[in-house]
């Protein structure tokens, strides 16, 4: 497996670029785009927990377990970088394998249904199968959490299976976790389904 190092990836719409403290002040506006931390079923960090949120990740980097990424728009008049609009990674990191989960992932309410999270996708896949030489990527999810299941899903990532009682959420409540993955043989559809998709959606504002 190639080093699992901070790496830039960019896209049409989004460029994935490392984390780092000084996203902070651009993630908390990111994240108050939506109030996406009062979503009960999923773990996006409150404005006031992103800098907790940002050591926690930069932690499991430096362990080697992560790789995060902060999420910005490209303008797609002048083609640079633009608003940063939230937060992704690699994560789980199995080097041996190899073996990566995405996830981790949340993207302002205002930036959903446009190109960038099919975009992000679309970076983060194909640097798994075509320079990490990863054989299956996975994915995880709340069991309730339909709307992260459905993008999952359009993926082309198959459903494992569900780990029941796997993990607690915020408030303490035991979850039951759906785990999908993609298989390198798989890939070459599932990129072809991403080109398409990001040729017909519209551009993000």
């Amino acid at each position: 497996m190639a080093a699992m190092e901070p790496l830039t990836l960019t896209g049409k719409y989004v460029v994935l670029e490392p984390l780092s403290h000084g996203h902070h002040d651009a993630l908390v506006e990111a994240v108050r785009d939506g109030q996406l931390w009062k979503l009960w079923y999923t773990s996006v960090p409150a404005p006031e927990e992103m800098g907790a949120e940002i050591d926690r990740r930069l932690a499991l980097q430096e362990q080697g377990s992560m790789v995060p990424f902060t999420t910005r728009l490209i303008d797609q008049v002048t083609g640079a970088p633009g608003r940063v609009i939230g937060m992704t990674t690699y994560m789980n990191i199995d080097a041996a394998t190899p073996r990566v989960e995405i996830g981790s992932t949340w993207n302002a309410a205002s930036s959903q249904g446009t190109g960038t999270n099919p975009d992000s996708k679309l970076l983060l896949l194909r640097h798994a199968f075509e320079s990490l030489g990863c054989p299956a990527v996975e994915f995880r999810t709340h069991l309730l959490n339909h709307q992260s299941r459905e993008a999952i899903a359009r993926l082309g990532a198959k459903q494992d299976g569900v780990l029941r009682s796997h993990s607690r959420t915020r408030d303490g409540v035991l979850r039951d976790t759906v785990v999908y993955s993609i298989l390198k043989h798989e890939w070459p559809m599932v990129r072809a389904g991403l080109e398409f998709r990001l040729a017909k959606l519209r551009s993000p504002r």
